[in-house]
C-alpha cells in the first residue's frame, strides 16, 4: 500500500475519532437548555451534573481535532491549502465556538449570580450547536465536491457551501451529536437525568437516523462506491440498534451503537471521496487526488515512524482516562454550598 493512501486512511481515523468523542461533548452542551431545566437550585444542580459528565475528557477529545488538522497540513499541504482556504470563514466561525464554550466551561462558576452563569451557559450552548452544524456543512462540501480551478484554488465564496445538501449534512450531524450526547448523559448519570435522557435520545435518534439515510444515500448515489455503501449500511444498523438498546434500558449498548454509527458515517464520507481528497465541481482534472497533494515521500516515510511510535500512546492514554472516570455520577456528588447552590469544588466544572 502507497504511504499516501496510509496517510489518508490515518487522517480519516484521526477526523472519525474527533467527531465520535466530541460528538457527544457537543451534545452534552447543547442539551443543556433542555435537561437543565428547573428552578434556580434544582436546574443549576442538572446544569452542573451534566457538565460534569464531560469535565474530565472534553479537553482530550479536542486534542484529535489539533492532530487530524496537523496530520493534514504535514501529509497533504495542498489539501490542507485548498480546504482551509475555501472553508476559512466557517473554520474560523467553529474556532470561535470552541473558545467561547471553554471561556463557558471555565468562567460560568466563577461570580454567584445567576445571569452571569445564565450568559455562559448560552455560550456553552452556541458554542456547540455552532460547530456541530458547520462541521457537517464543511465534511458535505468536501465529499460532494467545491468550485476549484486549476491551481487548485477555490473559486466559491459562503454561499457555495450553503447549499441544500451542505445544509443537510449541518443537520444530520446536529442530530447525531444530540442522540450520541444524550445516550451518554443517559450512560454517565443517574436519577431522574437519566430518565429523561435516555426517552429523549430515542425521539431525537428517530430523526437523526431519516436524515442520516438522506444524507448516505445522496452521496453514494453522487459519488459512492461499494465500500462506502457498506459502511452507510454498518451506520444505519448501528444507529437502529443502539436506538432500540436505549429503548430496552441498555444505555452501554446504545451508546456503542451511536459511537458507531457516527465512525460509520464519517467513512462513508471519506470512503465516498477516495482518491479524491478535495473534488472539483469546476473541472474534474482539477480535483485534488492523493497523489497531487502530498508531501514527498520522505515526509511521509518520517511521519509514519513517529505516527507508529506516538499513535499507540495517545489510544492507550485515551482508553486509560475514559476507564478512570467510568462510573456514574448523580445530584448527591455536586458539592453544594449552605443554600443550595452548587459550588465550585474541585475536580467539577463550574
Amino acid at each position: 500500500m502507497e504511504l499516501t493512501t496510509v496517510w489518508f486512511i490515518l487522517i480519516a481515523v484521526l477526523w472519525t475519532g474527533y467527531f465520535v468523542l466530541e460528538g457527544f461533548d457537543f451534545g452534552v452542551g447543547m442539551l443543556m437548555p433542555v435537561l437543565g431545566r428547573g428552578g434556580d437550585e434544582h436546574g443549576e444542580v442538572r446544569k452542573r451534573l451534566l457538565l460534569n459528565t464531560i469535565g474530565p475528557v472534553w479537553d482530550g477529545n479536542e486534542v484529535w481535532l489539533l492532530t487530524a488538522g496537523g496530520a493534514t497540513f504535514a501529509a497533504f499541504p495542498h489539501w490542507y491549502a485548498t480546504m482551509f482556504s475555501g472553508l476559512y470563514l466557517p473554520l474560523l466561525i467553529i474556532l470561535v465556538a470552541l473558545i467561547v464554550r471553554a471561556l463557558g466551561f471555565d468562567y460560568r462558576g466563577k461570580v454567584d449570580d445567576p445571569t452571569w452563569r445564565k450568559r455562559w451557559d448560552i455560550a456553552i450552548f452556541l458554542g456547540s450547536a455552532v460547530p456541530a452544524l458547520l462541521w457537517g456543512v464543511a465534511l458535505t462540501n468536501v465529499v460532494m465536491g467545491l468550485p476549484i480551478n486549476a491551481d487548485k484554488e477555490y473559486t466559491g465564496n459562503l454561499f457555495t457551501l450553503l447549499n441544500p445538501v451542505g445544509l443537510l449534512g449541518g443537520l444530520t450531524t446536529v442530530a447525531l451529536f444530540l442522540t450520541h450526547g444524550a445516550i451518554y448523559i443517559a450512560l454517565k448519570t443517574d436519577g431522574d437525568v437519566r430518565h429523561e435522557a435516555r426517552q429523549l435520545s430515542i425521539k431525537v435518534g428517530a430523526v437523526a437516523a431519516v436524515l442520516a439515510v438522506i444524507l448516505l444515500v445522496t452521496i453514494n448515489v453522487s459519488t459512492g462506491s461499494a465500500a462506502s455503501w457498506a459502511a452507510a449500511a454498518v451506520a444505519a444498523v448501528a444507529l437502529l440498534a443502539g436506538l432500540f438498546a436505549a429503548f430496552r434500558q441498555r444505555e452501554g449498548w446504545a451508546f456503542v451503537g451511536t459511537f458507531v454509527a457516527i465512525g460509520a458515517a464519517v467513512a462513508t464520507l471519506f470512503l465516498a471521496l477516495f482518491p479524491n481528497v478535495m473534488t472539483s465541481t469546476t473541472n474534474a482534472s482539477f480535483s485534488l487526488t492523493t497523489t497531487n497533494a502530498s508531501s514527498t515521500a520522505y515526509t511521509l516515510t518520517i511521519m509514519t515512524w513517529v505516527a507508529a511510535i506516538f499513535t499507540p500512546v495517545v489510544l492507550l492514554y485515551t482508553s486509560w482516562t475514559y476507564w478512570t472516570f467510568r462510573k456514574r455520577i448523580s445530584a448527591h456528588h455536586i458539592p453544594v454550598t449552605s443554600v443550595g447552590i452548587p459550588s465550585s469544588g474541585a475536580g467539577t466544572l463550574s
